[in-house]
């Protein structure tokens, strides 16, 4: 592989050189068409690879991946919580997107927990001790003139270093020059930096839309993606980049969890061909003068040439319903209504045998030898400390652990009615979120959670007691921390009230009752990417070998409205939002667990399971990822034409007159080859 000269990926502000197999600095500037590397002006197409979302052993996979797919750059974030699990102690140091505030649907936005419990600390604000930013623009007017002040601070703070490379601020609408602003959305094509001098970047374009356990799977389709990509360079577009395409990639390669719901295969090699024209295209469309033409009412033409006789043109159909026949230069197009692609693939989860050592090969996991430690429901132990009252969830585990023990006990007099006629009090419980589950004397009474959208939950199940002492104990789950938003960081999670109804005397409230607490923190041949399939189990966490696999959570969607229906087959025309291609009801929101090869042994693996609410974990499988496909295009001749016709013009036109003799080079921002 020969590296050209490179740019790194996008940081919060700045750019730093590197290349997919060393690191160098280039001289990086810029002007109003594009960033210029080495005195060169460069088309960019990036991809985010969030490197926490893989282990090591896959970056060069998912990075190879990328280049196979047309992307000449990567981006990412510094996940500071990462690195610096605990004051003082970071592991390594990297600058790339520099945050180190990052959102990126990552665990509190990337900030450690324990940065919350600095003395003055208030996050995204014009404070001390911890400043620097990202997407901040939004967020800034919650802030007031405090918020102004940080942005222009960030700025200032960020040119003043004297790097060489330019800094770019993403979703910031009042950044001082030169500090560039960019476009993070699904569409940046009608996108306008606020100066006439930077040039028009878009550093995410969003390929789906966030997944939380319980909801279903917001689908965007590649013909989408592919349209808005066209739209971005046909309209002056000189830097893109995919956000999280390390998931993108890993529909390809693997079952990673998709906080994101992302993309299927056909994403790849969907784009994979439109990057090829575009760069095809590169030298009109950063050195040309553009002209626009309409074609008709939802209908036009963009021309780039210059005075080499490079030229190029992006012929689009914005009309979301019907195709079009336009004239361009005295030729019929056929333009379909907002994109034009069918392409075919088919991915599919394969059980796998994977023997157990004692195991014999009819058995399949029911010969899994699996050793069940069954603990107490409640404090065991020494208590962590006692309290009169709730403590927040947060605060008291400070992100070390989900789990957190509330626990009391009540008297129940003999003479309770609820006793003598069989009936059975009601356990009211509020909560801030995210789950729970109810004990009364070692039975689990019931389970309550929030979703993605909604944290807190109320839960109202009747509860089992005896004349005498009742123990109450009550397991609060946190499942991930906000990660953005104004003010995200006092948000909190946990109990705030219990109460039991059905007593003679009328409802007991436990509110104000000695609560004991306790925090829970438990630390246990082929290529193909491996999923351990969790369908049959409850929700709990998984490790092999002693490497955490993570939370799973096999819960089923459920409708959030009465207007939110899935589809059967998503109309890709029109723009799209999280809600108009829904995908998944009533199924699991994730049942395959990826376990990356690199973290088994040849035998002997230990496979740890920590099972909150029961399960048959002899239905426990471990499957392959199988990818077959093909790629079968609706009117085949004519795309496999129009290809071949982009490719030629491209080329002739640079040797010869745009205007004349030859055509200018035709590419549809609907067709998505």
């Amino acid at each position: 592989m020969k590296p050209r000269t490179p740019i790194a990926p996008f940081a919060l502000l700045i750019f730093f050189s590197s290349s997919i197999t060393y690191c160098f600095a280039g001289n990086v500037t810029y002007d109003s068409r594009s960033l210029i590397i080495n005195g060169r002006r460069e088309l960019i197409i990036s991809a985010a690879i969030h490197y926490p979302r893989s282990v090591p052993g896959m970056w060069p996979g998912l990075v190879q991946k990328a280049k196979e797919g047309g992307v000449n750059t990567i981006e990412s974030y510094v996940f500071w919580n990462g690195h610096e699990l605990s004051p003082g102690k970071a592991r390594m140091y990297m600058i790339l997107r520099i945050g180190p505030f990052v959102a990126a649907e990552y665990n509190y936005g990337g900030i450690p927990v324990w940065l919350h419990y600095i003395p003055g600390t208030v996050f995204r604000n014009d404070t001390e001790p911890f400043k620097v930013e990202n997407e901040y623009g939004y967020y800034e007017s919650f802030y007031g003139e405090g918020g102004k002040r940080y942005a222009l601070w960030a700025a200032k703070m960020a040119v003043a270093q004297n790097i060489g490379v330019p800094w770019i601020m993403c979703q910031q609408f009042d950044t001082p020059d030169p500090v560039i602003n960019t476009c993070n959305s699904f569409y940046c094509d009608q996108f306008t930096p606020h100066s006439p001098s930077m040039p028009k970047i878009w550093t995410e374009n969003w390929p789906g839309w966030f997944k939380t356990f319980g909801g279903r799977d917001p689908h965007r389709p590649s013909e989408d993606i592919a349209f808005s990509v066209a739209r971005f360079f046909q309209k002056g577009g000189s830097v893109h980049n995919y956000y999280m395409e390390d998931l993108l990639l890993q529909q390809v390669m693997t079952m990673k969890h998709q906080l994101m719901s992302t993309v299927r295969n056909p994403k790849w090699g969907h784009l994979k061909e439109l990057h090829g024209a575009i760069k095809l295209c590169e030298h009109a469309l950063l050195n040309g003068e553009r002209s626009n033409l309409s074609l008709g009412s939802s209908q036009e033409a963009d021309v780039y040439a210059d005075s080499s006789g490079a030229c190029a043109a992006f012929l689009a159909n914005m009309d979301d319903k019907n195709d079009k026949t336009v004239v361009f230069r005295n030729v019929s197009y056929h333009l379909p209504a907002w994109s034009v692609r069918a392409q075919s693939s088919t991915v599919e989860m394969v059980p796998e045998n994977l023997q157990p050592s004692e195991a014999s090969p009819d058995n399949g996991s029911k010969g899994l030898k699996w050793e069940v430690f069954k603990e107490i429901a409640g404090i065991w132990g020494e208590a962590d400390f006692v309290k009169s009252g709730f403590v927040d969830h947060i605060n008291t585990t400070k992100d070390t652990t989900d789990y957190l023990w509330y626990t009391t006990s009540i008297i129940v007099n003999e003479n309770e009615e609820f006793l003598k006629n069989g009936s059975r009090p009601v356990l009211l419980i509020e909560s801030k979120g995210h789950a729970l589950h109810a004990f009364a004397n070692q039975e689990l009474q019931g389970s309550a959670s929030g979703n993605g959208t909604h944290p807190p939950f109320k839960y109202k199940n009747p509860i089992s007691l005896k004349a005498g002492k009742n123990e109450i104990a009550l397991l609060s789950m946190t499942v991930g921390l906000q990660n953005a938003g104004p003010f995200y960081e006092w948000v909190g999670a946990g109990i705030t009230s219990v109460k039991i109804t059905g007593f003679n005397s009328g409802t007991l409230d436990l509110s104000t009752y000695s609560w004991t607490y306790k925090a829970v923190v438990k630390q246990p041949p082929g290529d193909e990417p491996i999923g351990l399939d969790m369908l049959k189990m409850g929700k709990g966490l998984a490790w092999l070998n002693g490497e955490e696999i993570g939370r799973y959570w096999p819960r089923k969607s459920r409708k959030s409205s009465p207007h939110d229906e899935c589809v059967q087959e998503c109309d890709y025309r029109g723009k799209f939002n999280p809600d108009k291609c829904i995908t998944g009801c009533g199924e699991p929101s994730q049942r395959w667990y990826h376990i990356p090869r690199s973290w088994f042994k040849p035998s002997e693996n230990i496979l740890v399971i920590f099972e909150e609410k029961g399960g048959d974990p002899t239905k426990i499988t471990f499957s392959i990822r199988k990818i077959s496909g093909k790629f079968a295009f609706v009117g085949e001749d004519y795309f496999a034409n129009m290809l071949k016709l982009l490719h030629l013009f491209c080329n002739m036109s640079f040797n010869g007159n745009c205007l004349g003799k030859f055509p200018c080079s035709s590419l549809s921002a609907k067709h998505a080859y």
